[in-house]
């Protein structure tokens, strides 16, 4: 038993059912403490969306973008659904027009993650978004056409419950703010976004979500460890054009490892220049890597070296591919390690789950630290499918 916890037995009298003045002093203290302990993800509001929560510690929920016309309600459909196979879990299509929001209400009803609805410019849109049930919406107060449009939005938005995310990209810097602040900065980003926030407060309205974006890793880290400390909405992190799939995921494992480490950001994106599937895939990679995410499979591999006597780098590449279309029960976490000669292979691949350690030509199958087999190249793959496919039975 705790001392703390034991001197706030001592203070309670016997005849009382609450805690008497010491009593209450102690548990004050207690709480304090384990608010001192907490992340700023653990102490921001609870939002829903849709039928998901983000907020107050609830995990880190994974978000992506559809880069299909939303008028064009199969193809953008169809994307969606292969998101959600990949793992995305919510989903955001921008409307620019009318038509765009009424097929946004033929899109949520076939799919099964919340809808966000990215708005600029006409607040009609975003209105039409929200009576088409968008499950959010992504709005800049400051360009949303004034004050008095944008309390037309926030009452449509109140009135359905609908979360209004507050987006501020360093590529849109008011100008009096990059004056201010003599260019780009993380500070003219938080000023930004606390202004935009602030309008929204001021429109009677509190169920909302912040984003503050930069290309820059730096700038974008900064704003963050700023903004933290300064609202209670969680918070959507991201680097705003990463670039491309090289380029954009180092960046973005940089700025959102740093981020998400420090107890920041209660939904992400990963933003590429490409296929938003990788998005999501580099996404699921990093929360795993921080210990964030639970569930899948984890391919480790060397780097090879001369001693290698295998194709390793192709054999790699296919076990990263084939562990994709594997289905583990939920919660389930395995390492796989694919390893290239006798030096750090049985060691490592002892170390994990189950892996495979390379020979001349040949390899070990080895599960739990145990050798199962030895088999030709060409055999490995098929191998270390099977085991996956069947793993558990072997409990």
């Amino acid at each position: 038993m705790s001392s703390l916890f034991l001197h706030f037995l001592l203070c309670y009298d016997g005849k009382q059912e609450s805690p008497n003045a010491a009593g209450k002093a102690v548990l004050k203290g207690a709480c304090a403490l384990r608010e001192a302990d907490m992340t700023y993800r653990e102490k921001t509001k609870k939002i829903r969306i849709g039928d998901r929560e983000i907020g107050g510690g609830s995990p880190i929920l994974i978000q992506s973008m559809t880069n299909t016309p939303t008028e064009d309600v199969e193809a953008t459909v169809r994307q969606i659904l292969a998101l959600e196979e990949e793992g995305c879990e919510i989903i955001r299509c921008t409307v620019p027009n009318l038509q765009a929001a009424e097929a946004l209400g033929k899109i949520r009803k076939q799919v099964h993650i919340p809808v966000v609805a990215d708005i600029h410019f006409d607040h009609r849109n975003a209105i039409a978004a929200i009576e088409n049930g968008a499950d959010k919406i992504r709005i800049n107060p400051g360009n949303i056409g004034g004050e008095e449009k944008l309390r037309e939005v926030v009452e449509a938005a109140k009135k359905r419950d609908v979360p209004i995310r507050v987006g501020v990209n360093s590529g849109s810097l008011e100008a009096a703010l990059v004056d201010k602040y003599h260019g780009v900065t993380a500070e003219g980003l938080v000023e930004s976004a606390l202004d935009k926030v602030r309008m929204i407060e001021k429109a009677g309205y509190e169920n909302i979500v912040i984003s503050i974006k930069s290309s820059r890793v730096r700038m974008s880290i900064e704003a963050h460890e700023m903004l933290a400390g300064k609202t209670p909405y969680p918070l959507h992190v991201g680097i705003t054009e990463a670039g491309t799939l090289l380029s954009g995921n180092i960046k973005s494992a940089v700025g959102l490892g740093v981020i998400l480490n420090e107890g920041i950001g209660d939904t992400i994106r990963v933003s590429l220049t490409g296929d938003p599937i990788e998005e999501v895939r580099s996404a699921k990679l990093i929360l795993r890597s921080l210990g964030l995410r639970s569930g899948g499979i984890e391919v480790v591999s060397c780097p090879t070296c001369g001693r290698t006597r295998i194709d390793l780098i192709g054999l790699a590449e296919r076990v990263e591919e084939m562990v994709r279309t594997i289905r583990l029960p939920k919660q389930c976490d395995i390492r796989v390690a694919v390893m290239g000669c006798a030096v750090n292979g049985p060691g490592e691949a002892k170390e994990a789950d189950i892996g495979i350690a390379g020979g001349v030509g040949e390899g070990l199958l080895i599960r739990k630290g145990e050798i199962v087999k030895k088999l030709p190249e060409n055999e490995l793959l098929d191998a270390l499918r099977h085991e996956l496919e069947h793993w558990g039975e072997q409990e």
